[in-house]
């Protein structure tokens, strides 16, 4: 997890892992040779959040997420030099979604 608020680093108060700022994360990009670090599994209602000097990005792919957060997603797309474009999108409307077919379960879940 990463903490705007927060310089170097300390435990989640989730009880989860820990919590890190932008010294930190400045630090392991560096000494690692890394240029961008990606994320996910953080609502981002922007479909992605830059955050650090873009030394991190949260990628988030689930439009309007559990069909109550009103979000935009988005999709992290690098060429073949690492450009980034990300490719926001908005929830289909319900009128044009379908209820997939029901299935039997495969064999391996019985």
């Amino acid at each position: 997890m990463l903490r705007v608020d927060i310089n170097g680093w300390g435990i989640s108060p989730r009880g989860a892992g820990y919590l890190f700022g932008a010294d930190i994360t400045k630090v392991f990009a560096h000494r690692n040779g890394i240029d961008l670090i990606a994320r996910a599994h953080q609502l981002a209602m922007e479909g992605y959040k830059l955050m650090f000097d873009k030394a991190i990005v949260t990628v988030w792919s689930a439009p309007n997420y559990c069909y109550r957060c009103g979000n935009v997603a988005s999709i992290l797309e690098l060429d073949e030099h690492l450009a980034q474009e990300y490719k926001v999108f908005s929830h289909a409307p319900s009128d044009v979604r379908s209820i997939p077919a029901k299935r039997p379960p495969a064999d391996y879940f019985l």
